[in-house]
């Protein structure tokens, strides 16, 4: 076979080789593109995780919350029935408690409301927990119209904790839930008039949207649950969370983070915001189960 067959067969194999290496990463980078656009922010997956607390009574011990945050109920794949499911999930998990982070509602660019807070409160309203479901405002809320998503969230039973605590017994154990205004909107934020409500002995969960409170917590309360982040809403491999809502940086972005002898937790949220994109942050329930070291 002269040289010049050799060459052209030769140069012939890499052109199919390389045009099969293109094809194949035209066809990865579509899928990553209908998965981060179509897939995972239609998802829901429920989280379980266990938190320990050195001195969390005995007699508390698996305390079951169940939390979410930032519905955003009318952006994308956020409907009525989405909202059904998730209520179904969480009443699945029979929690002790139910916690609402904040962010019920959600504004197009007109800011006008996507889905009225009374409509989202008749879904919200087949919400079942052995000691109450509670939640919080977030900025959305308050940006939208704070004292009417208060009104149609207690409407339905959902006690709103507006810079305020409740005792709460279980098993002839008292701990305390405590409210925590949002950080971006409730400013000068002065949480010692909740803190003053704690009248009695028992460990003290603060429920809050915004996490950039944290290092404003004291340490005597021993858990904080909060939202807001979306947990960026991307976290890419190796380059990390392009996008977090908060001065904090990644710091806060979402899961577990312990700090000055207390913990927070961080849900990454139901909505989007913005673009609706997740990608490897998809859209979560969590299941916490609280005990003693």
């Amino acid at each position: 076979m002269a040289i010049g067959q050799l060459a052209g067969k030769f140069f012939k194999t890499k052109t199919r080789a390389v045009l099969s290496i293109v094809g194949l990463l035209v066809l990865v980078g579509l899928f990553l593109l209908a998965w981060a656009f179509g897939i995972e922010p239609n998802r829901v997956v429920v989280n379980k995780v266990e938190i320990k607390i050195a001195t969390w009574p005995a007699a508390l011990d698996h305390l079951k919350i169940v939390a979410v945050s930032d519905l955003h109920v009318g952006s994308r794949f956020i409907d009525d029935a989405k909202l059904l499911h998730i209520v179904e999930l969480m009443n699945r998990a029979e929690p002790d408690v139910i916690v609402l982070l904040g962010d019920f509602v959600s504004q197009d660019k007109n800011e006008r409301v996507l889905v009225e807070p009374e409509r989202i409160a008749d879904k919200l309203k087949g919400l079942r927990a052995k000691y109450g479901v509670f939640a919080v405002l977030g900025n959305h809320d308050w940006w939208y119209n704070g004292p009417r998503v208060r009104l149609a969230m207690e409407a339905v039973g959902i006690r709103i904790l507006e810079n305020d605590a409740t005792p709460i017994q279980k098993d002839g154990q008292t701990f305390w839930l405590l409210g925590v205004p949002d950080y971006w909107t409730r400013q000068p934020l002065d949480i010692r008039p909740a803190l003053q409500k704690i009248t009695s002995p028992g460990p003290v969960i603060a429920i809050t949207h915004n996490p950039d409170v944290f290092p404003d917590i004291p340490s005597n309360v021993v858990l904080t649950l909060a939202g807001h982040t979306h947990g960026g809403q991307v976290n890419f491999p190796f380059l990390g969370r392009p996008i977090v809502p908060s001065k904090f940086g990644e710091r806060y972005a979402a899961g577990l983070i312990q700090e000055n002898n207390h913990q927070m937790f961080v849900t990454t949220g139901i909505g989007t915001t913005g673009i609706a994109v997740r990608f490897r942050v998809p859209p979560e329930i969590v299941v916490i189960d609280i005990g003693s070291n």
